[in-house]
């Protein structure tokens, strides 16, 4: 009799890991329809442009200089200042320790320079500069697709239907200067929760055994909500809200940052940190044009009784969040 009351409840669970791999599947799917940004960029001339300067800065200027450092600069110094007694020819200097430490150090320190005066600067140069593109590449992206959004709406609720997907609404802001504080704490509240994020996707990557699959997971969690940030704070989306739907639709969200992730796994950082920058614009363009609420819905519809776990992705950022906010003004406080 117990073996046959299993069987419900393993053919349940069945049930529910084919439908967390099919919405992931979808999510991933979703992820690679780049045609949808060639689309965009055809649609505005300054989104063009700006896609245009970012794989410029990033990949032509930025993964360039490591390119050229790896396969000119570290080349030419190992043949100016070697290391190895067969490179110099002469014996005689081959038994002086000393010459060959002293060639190796100067070799690392002309590295190091390079990387303090070029590399370094340009990094943050890159980062700022990026950061600036892609809020304008969000702004006109979206600006494009509300100009079709008419003849592509769909019906998201309906009278008897009750899921998360579902509350995907407008934030109503109070006017005046209540509104104005409110949108200061929300904003405030976002960036210490993504910031707090950060830092436990980077400190899971040290678990043992576990942190590397962990690690995958959240980093696809994180680049899927940054992508997916843009389009929602331009919609007026409240942030309670899109954490909800973020969280309550988490197999979707883990395989739209797939892609991302698999994009520069297998690199060192800086070298991901550049093959990134070229492609996340991609994916912000990708996210714009990513109906999830549609998408999601309709394959909810087809689930009957069946529901996910809502999965508290931002549990712990969220708790840091609020111990930092209790440190501010208390009006700030009190919108959270």
């Amino acid at each position: 009799m117990k073996e046959r009351g299993l069987i419900p409840i393993v053919a349940g669970e069945i049930l529910k890991t084919k439908k967390v791999v099919l919405l992931w599947l979808i999510g991933f799917k979703e992820a690679c329809c780049f045609h949808r940004a060639f689309i965009f960029c055809r649609r505005s001339r300054l989104l063009l442009i700006r896609t245009g300067q970012c794989f410029l800065l990033n990949g032509l200027i930025f993964l360039g200089s490591l390119f050229f450092l790896n396969s000119l600069v570290i080349p030419s110094l190992m043949w100016i200042l070697p290391d190895h007694c067969n490179q110099v020819g002469s014996q005689e200097f081959c038994d002086q320790a000393t010459s060959l430490q002293l060639y190796s150090s100067l070799r690392n320190l002309l590295v190091q320079f390079f990387y303090i005066f070029w590399f370094y600067p340009l990094y943050v140069f890159s980062f700022i500069l990026s950061s600036m593109w892609y809020t304008d590449i969000a702004k006109n992206a979206f600006a494009a697709s509300m100009e079709n959004h008419s003849s592509r709406k769909l019906e998201l609720r309906d009278k008897n239907e009750s899921t998360d997907s579902q509350d995907i609404s407008r934030l109503e802001r109070p006017a005046g200067l209540e509104g104005i504080i409110l949108g200061i704490g929300e904003q405030i509240y976002s960036l210490l929760l993504l910031f707090f994020f950060f830092i436990q996707v980077f400190a899971t990557g040290y678990i043992p055994w576990i942190g590397q699959t962990m690690n995958f997971f959240l980093l696809s969690w994180m680049y899927s909500y940054y992508c997916f940030e843009y389009k929602w704070n331009y919609s007026e989306l409240s942030l309670d809200k899109r954490i909800k739907f973020f969280e309550s639709n988490w197999p979707f969200f883990a395989g739209f940052g797939s892609p991302c992730v698999l994009a520069i796994l297998f690199f060192p950082p800086l070298v991901s940190y550049g093959v990134m920058s070229i492609l996340y614009p991609l994916f912000v363009l990708t996210a714009m044009g990513t109906h999830a609420e549609d998408v999601i819905t309709l394959q909810r519809r087809s689930w009957s009784d069946l529901e996910l776990v809502k999965l508290p992705i931002f549990y712990i950022a969220d708790i840091l969040s609020m111990k930092v906010l209790q440190l501010l003004p208390k009006e700030l406080g009190k919108n959270q």
